[in-house]
């Protein structure tokens, strides 16, 4: 049931999901699509320097293409290897270049895969600074959980320690925040708790 459902949302639209920090597949909210975007994404002027070859080849394919089936996608590309080939599309989906846009089960299981930028247009094109993105990532998470411990923002999202670090400071100078401890912050008083979370990380293979 918790997969048909996660399918579900892949194909509606609504929500950004995809691979992101550390192979973890994630769910994101549209509103916090331009603050992960900021950490993790690859521009297209730095592809050839950031992206392997074979990342290069597949995107290369969807930029023509737009929509194609994993196995179609992995032989047009001309990426042999399975395992290889994940690799690189893991690394275009870490990069929120490439996401999957639905799953189908019969006649055989697969996945259909697209760009990103044609699913959610105007919250990959806003430019945001890594700074800002940072300190909305860490208040999105204190937001939902109320308190942090030490490295926990930087195991959850992906981000060095030291700049998860100075997202929560920029949350304390603000008010937002307050400074229990090393590496320990809680929500100011006075500020709610979010009920559902904007991001969403899920254990568990795409």
């Amino acid at each position: 049931m918790t997969w048909l459902l996660k399918d579900d949302l892949v194909r509606r639209g609504k929500v950004y999901y995809g691979k992101l920090a550390r192979g973890r597949p994630t769910f994101i909210a549209p509103r916090m699509i331009p603050f992960f975007h900021a950490i993790w994404s690859v521009r297209r002027a730095e592809e050839t320097r950031r992206l392997s070859t074979r990342a290069q080849a597949i995107l290369k394919v969807l930029r023509k293409e737009w929509e194609m089936a994993t196995s179609d996608l992995r032989e047009e590309s001309g990426i042999r290897d399975r395992a290889a080939f994940t690799k690189a599309l893991d690394e275009l989906q870490a990069a929120m270049i490439v996401v999957p846009s639905a799953v189908y089960y019969e006649p055989k299981f697969t996945y259909i895969w697209t760009l990103a930028v044609g699913r959610f247009p105007q919250a990959l094109r806003r430019r945001i600074s890594r700074q800002a993105g940072v300190r909305e990532i860490a208040r999105c998470f204190l937001t939902g959980a109320g308190l942090t411990v030490p490295g926990e923002l930087a195991r959850v999202t992906g981000l060095p320690r030291w700049e998860a670090g100075l997202g929560h400071h920029a949350l304390v100078a603000e008010g937002f925040a307050t400074r229990l401890a090393p590496g320990r912050y809680q929500l100011a008083s006075g500020c709610p708790l979010q009920r559902e979370p904007d991001a969403l990380l899920l254990d568990a293979p795409l």
